[in-house]
């Protein structure tokens, strides 16, 4: 509210302010002049003085609420606002000073002994002048007063008119002792009636003393007037009274005028020196007051003004700053200030272009970065971007899945760092840092990953990025071609199978058939001791030609591949039934299942799953025989659209050194085994497009994890994917 009429507020302080000054010039006339527009300026000054400061105080409480805020541009508004205000007011307390020094000193120079002693004896010499033309108009009507007194009647009348002509009076009058006028004669005036006589004048006259004084003249100027007494005038027993009145020179009557003028003004201000010191300082001091609050005033509107743009300025800059390229100011002049907003302005428009430019190239980056992550995304090998310090940089989720790693999260994190809980991931950093302390940044190696869950063969290939100043980054690239060699193995091994079972099988029947033969011709010609010798000799020809059938029919299980014959599968129930046979052939082993219905039906061949369980419980026999108190554990769960299933025993568990090699056939740790139950079960398992995984129980002994689709489309699908790997 008070803002809106601060612009009426200044220009009637400035109308005050000049009138003050025009009415402080005019006392300059005089004394008089000063006394009648002393309480006028008095006035004025108040009035201006309270509108500056109405206008200070509004913009001083702005100013302090900006330094309060901390507002931008507030400390340099103040330091702006004490630099103006002691440029005006330091001249304006100098000229003050000396002011008054000057007025005090100039009215005592009024009052100087010099100047009074002048003034009296001028005053003097103006008196004296007169006395000696009173005197010497006194002694001519003496004169004349002797010269009517023989006169009477109308000889009295002529004899006056012969006075006037004959002298410098201006008025002859002859009256009674008591005031009556009995000749009147004045120049140049005819029939007019002289003015009444003072009483005093009278009494003096009557008193025999003569008469002489000067008073003011009617139309301006000074006159002398004499009277005396006409001692005997013929005809008359009274005496009477001459009245003379002479002008008094214009000159020396102006003189003497202004003399007494001077110095009854003289007198006057003598009188009001000290209140007249007094008065001018006050008013000297009221002008300084409305000079300095102008002064203040002008400081801080002009130091708002000059500070304005560059708070506009740091304003603009904040929102820049902050992103806002859409900032423009208004050029507030046509000067340097102008031209720094100007700079500013067209700094703010190249900023936005550049903006647009950076936000089309972005999109543009983002664009190709995005359909980089969907190639990233659908390669089957993993890709691993890394800084020149090893820092994650990108990567996609072949490589998580390769390495059993999450790397959501991973980017600018070092490499060693996430290795840290992870075994495969730290033994290709070891490689990776291997070959970077050899100076190979290219370089192509088949490398095996030893782990908990097995071997893992990965063929890794690494570049260098190049970049302006050399190798910006390394990119690994690495495919996992574990089930591939396995498969090879597989594909070898099944052909030594199938020939070991072909050479075996030809020469096993004959040997079985040629030694019952033998046992039954010979028998009877024997005696006891030899014929039990044959017995068991033959006996055990026998039984090793079945062992040795058994291997072949492995061997020739191993070398086929069967037909698969999917149809739906209550998993829960086959492994209760499989699980009660073995129970039931031995007794002592204690079986506990834990089934879950959600993972009961399954799209699988019924034959080769029980193959499969076939094969694992009887590893898991075999691993207890001899145990005090062997259990089994068999569990099912449903994971999504996938079935998981493990089988664990008590038992000693997997050897450290055949862990690794726990599916290849042939590798086995038991004296009578073949080394194809587990390589029979993974194969099983990639026939319907699974994964199987072996390891160690934390509580011990041998733990076996196979994971299987549900539906016969995933089967197919891994299955697919598995052969052309």
């Amino acid at each position: 509210m008070i803002r809106r009429w601060l612009p009426f507020i200044a220009g009637a302080g400035i109308v005050i302010w000049v009138t003050a000054l025009v009415m402080l010039a005019l006392t300059a006339e005089g004394p008089q002049r000063f006394g009648e527009l002393y309480l006028a300026i008095l006035l004025i000054n108040v009035a201006g003085m309270v509108a500056l400061l109405v206008l200070i105080g509004g913009r001083l409480a702005d100013f302090v609420r900006d330094w309060r805020r901390h507002v931008p541009g507030s400390r340099l508004r103040g330091r702006t606002l004490l630099m103006f205000g002691g440029l005006a007011i330091a001249p304006l307390l100098m000229v003050f000073t000396f002011s008054v020094l000057f007025l005090t000193r100039g009215i005592d120079g009024w009052f100087h002994a010099e100047v009074r002693q002048g003034l009296t004896d001028a005053l003097g010499l103006s008196r004296a002048a007169l006395d000696l033309r009173m005197r010497e108009y006194l002694d001519r009507t003496l004169g004349m007063a002797d010269r009517l007194a023989a006169e009477s009647g109308a000889g009295l009348y002529f004899a006056l008119d012969e006075e006037l002509r004959n002298s410098d009076a201006e008025e002859l009058i002859v009256a009674s002792a008591g005031g009556q006028t009995v000749a009147y004669i004045r120049a140049g005036i005819q029939h007019a009636l002289p003015a009444a006589l003072p009483a005093d004048l009278l009494l003096q006259l009557r008193q025999g003393r003569p008469h002489v004084s000067l008073q003011p003249a009617p139309g301006g100027g000074y006159q002398v007037r004499a009277a005396t007494q006409v001692l005997s005038v013929a005809g008359t027993h009274s005496p009477l009274v001459l009245i003379a009145t002479y002008p008094v020179p214009q000159r020396l009557s102006d003189l003497a005028g202004t003399v007494q003028q001077a110095y009854q003004q003289y007198g006057q201000l003598s009188y009001l020196r000290e209140p007249l010191k007094a008065a001018f300082v006050l008013t000297l001091s009221l002008v300084l007051l409305m000079a300095l609050l102008a002064a203040v005033y002008g400081a801080l509107y002009f130091s708002e003004r000059l500070v304005r743009p560059v708070q506009d300025l740091i304003a603009g800059t904040r929102a820049v700053a902050k992103g806002d390229f859409d900032t423009r100011l208004l050029r507030p002049s046509h000067d340097e200030i102008g031209f720094l907003v100007t700079s500013f302005n067209d700094m703010t428009k190249k900023l936005a272009r550049a903006r647009e430019e950076a936000e089309r190239s972005q999109a543009a980056v983002e664009a190709e970065r995005a359909a980089l992550a969907v190639i990233l995304a659908r390669l089957t090998s993993g890709v691993l971007s890394l800084e020149p310090d090893l820092r994650v940089r990108v990567a996609n989720q072949a490589a998580g899945v390769i390495l059993g790693v999450d790397f959501k999260g991973a980017a600018g994190r070092p490499l060693a760092e996430i290795a840290a809980g992870h075994p495969l991931l730290a033994e290709l950093h070891a490689v990776l840092q291997r070959h970077l302390a050899a100076g190979e940044s290219e370089w192509r190696e088949q490398v095996t990953l030893r782990a908990d869950a097995g071997r893992r063969e990965l063929v890794c290939a690494c570049t260098s990025l190049p970049g302006d100043a050399g190798a910006q980054g390394l990119v690994l690239v690495f495919d996992e071609v574990t089930q591939l060699l396995q498969a090879q193995r597989q594909a070898a091994w099944g052909e030594v199978a199938r020939r070991l079972a072909h050479e075996i099988r030809n020469p096993l029947t004959p040997i079985q058939l040629s030694a019952e033969r033998m046992r039954r011709k010979l028998m009877r010609g024997l005696g006891a001791p030899e014929a039990e010798l044959l017995e068991r000799s033959t006996h055990t020809i026998v039984q090793q030609v079945e062992a040795m059938k058994q291997m072949v029919a492995a061997f020739t299980e191993y070398a086929k591949a069967p037909e698969m014959h999917i149809s739906e599968l209550d998993l829960s129930a086959l492994v209760r039934q499989v699980a009660d046979l073995y129970h039931a052939q031995d007794p002592r082993v204690a079986f506990g299942l834990s089934l879950d219905l959600k993972a009961s039906l399954l799209e699988a061949d019924p034959g080769r799953i029980r193959q499969l369980l076939n094969n694992l419980l009887t590893n898991s026999l075999e691993a207890l025989d001899g145990h005090q108190n062997p259990v089994i554990m068999i569990e099912t769960r449903r994971l999504g659209d996938r079935v998981a299933l493990a089988v664990t025993d008590n038992g000693p568990g997997f050897q450290d050194g055949l862990l690794e090699q726990a599916f290849d056939p042939y590798v086995t740790s038991k004296p009578k085994g073949t080394g194809l139950g587990l390589a029979i079960v993974r194969r099983i398992v990639e026939e319907h497009g699974g994964t199987v995984e072996v390891d160690n129980a934390p509580e011990g002994g041998a733990r076996v994890r196979i994971l299987l689709p549900a539906t016969a489309r995933e089967a197919r699908r891994a299955e697919g994917r598995r052969e052309k790997a």
